[in-house]
C-alpha cells in the first residue's frame, strides 16, 4: 500500500505533474463519511475539468474525480524486477519488432508505419518509439491515410508498465478517436535455464523455413500467401520447430529468432488432443538451446493475458513480465 493508517493525508499532487507516476487514494460514495477507500498506481495522463485520469501498468485507465482525492504523491518509477535479464522498454521494443518485419515500412520521425498485407497486428501498424516531428494529432492523421491508401485498417502499437513507455500516447490516442482492441504481456528470462530443462528433444525438428505442414498447425491466417512467409521468415536468424503428427499437421510448433543477446519465442502452439504431454516444453527447450549455440542469454515472448494456460507454462520457465503492448485501432465513424 502507498498509505498508511497512521500516516498523514496530503493531496501533493497538481496538473503539473501530468507525466508523472502517481499513488492516490480517494473516496467513494456520497461522503467521506459514509463512503469507502479505494487507491490507484500509475501514470497521471491528464488533469482536465476536475477529473484525473491515471493509466495503470497494464493499460486500463481510472478516472477519478478532483473533489474525492483524499491523499496524492509522486512515487518513483515501479521498482526493477528481481529475476530476469535487465532491459530497457526501447531495447525491447525494437527487438520484439525487428522478429516481425514487415514487407513495406515508411518513416515518420522517429515512429515507423509497417504494412504486411494485413497478416498480423505487429508488422501492420505504427511503432512510435520517439517524436513523429509533428503535433500528435497531425501525426495520427498521417498514419490513418497511410494504411487507407493501403486498404488496412490503422492500427498504433504502444506500451505501459515501463520505464519510457507510452501511457501518454495511449490516453492521446483515446482522446483522438482510437480504441485499444488487443493487450498482452511481453516477458522476459534468462535463457540458460530453459534450455537446461528436462525436456524430451528427439522429435523435435528444427529447419529455416516453414513448410506447408508447419503452417498448417499455425493457421493464423486465411490464406498462406507470400506475405505470411516473408514475416514468418523475417528476422535475424530465425528457426522453425516442429513435432510429427498426424494427417500431415505437426503435433506441435514453434517459432524463435535469435537476435544478438536475445531470442523471442512465438506461434508455439500444440494439437488439442496432445496437451499436457509436455510438448510445448520440448520445442521452447530445442528452440533455446539452438539460440544458445547463437550466442543468445536473454529470452523473451509475448502471451495474451487471458491465456492462462500458456502464463502458467511460462511461470514455470521463469519469465517475468516486462511490460503490457497493446494495439489501437483508429474507430472511423
Amino acid at each position: 500500500m502507498e498509505f498508511t493508517g497512521g500516516g498523514r493525508l496530503e493531496v501533493r499532487i497538481t496538473s503539473a505533474d501530468v507525466g508523472k507516476r502517481v499513488s492516490v487514494r480517494c473516496v467513494t460514495g456520497e461522503s467521506a463519511a459514509g463512503g469507502k477507500y479505494t487507491d490507484a498506481v500509475g501514470v497521471l495522463t491528464s488533469w482536465d475539468s476536475g477529473v484525473l485520469l491515471i493509466t495503470r501498468k497494464d493499460g486500463e485507465s481510472v478516472r477519478i474525480a478532483e473533489s474525492s482525492l483524499v491523499a496524492g504523491k509522486v512515487v518513483p518509477a515501479a521498482p526493477a524486477r528481481r529475476r530476469g535479464p535487465s532491459a530497457t522498454f526501447p531495447e525491447l521494443a525494437r527487438a520484439t519488432a525487428r522478429a516481425w518485419q514487415p514487407l513495406e515500412s515508411e518513416a515518420l520521425g522517429d515512429w515507423t508505419l509497417r504494412a504486411s498485407g494485413g497478416f498480423t497486428r505487429r508488422a501492420n501498424s505504427a511503432l512510435p518509439l520517439g517524436d513523429p516531428g509533428m503535433p500528435t494529432a497531425e501525426a495520427l492523421i498521417r498514419v490513418r491515410d497511410w494504411y487507407a491508401a493501403r486498404s488496412l485498417p490503422a492500427y498504433v502499437q504502444t506500451a505501459t508498465g515501463a520505464e519510457g513507455a507510452q501511457e501518454l500516447l495511449c490516453a492521446e490516442l483515446d482522446r483522438h478517436g482510437w480504441r485499444r482492441e488487443v493487450s498482452a504481456e511481453v516477458r522476459v528470462a534468462a535463457l540458460a535455464p530453459i534450455g537446461d530443462l528436462d525436456a524430451d528433444v528427439s522429435a523435435v525438428l528444427l529447419s529455416r523455413t516453414a513448410d506447408d505442414a508447419w503452417l498448417r498447425r499455425y493457421q493464423r491466417f486465411e490464406e498462406a500467401s507470400p506475405a505470411v512467409r516473408s514475416v514468418l521468415a523475417s528476422g535475424p536468424s530465425v528457426w522453425f520447430a516442429s513435432v510429427a503428427g498426424t494427417g500431415g499437421v505437426p503435433a506441435a510448433i514453434g517459432r524463435c529468432v535469435v537476435d544478438g543477446r536475445w531470442a523471442g519465442f512465438m506461434a508455439v502452439e500444440v494439437d488439442p488432443d496432445q496437451r499436457r504431454r509436455g510438448l510445448a516444453t520440448s520445442v521452447m527447450t530445442a528452440l533455446a538451446r539452438r539460440a544458445l549455440d547463437e550466442g543468445a542469454s536473454a529470452a523473451w515472448l509475448q502471451v495474451e493475458t487471458e491465456n492462462d494456460g500458456a502464463r502458467a507454462l511460462y511461470d514455470g520457465m521463469g519469465f517475468a513480465a516486462h511490460h503490457h503492448y497493446h494495439h489501437y485501432r483508429w474507430a472511423e465513424a
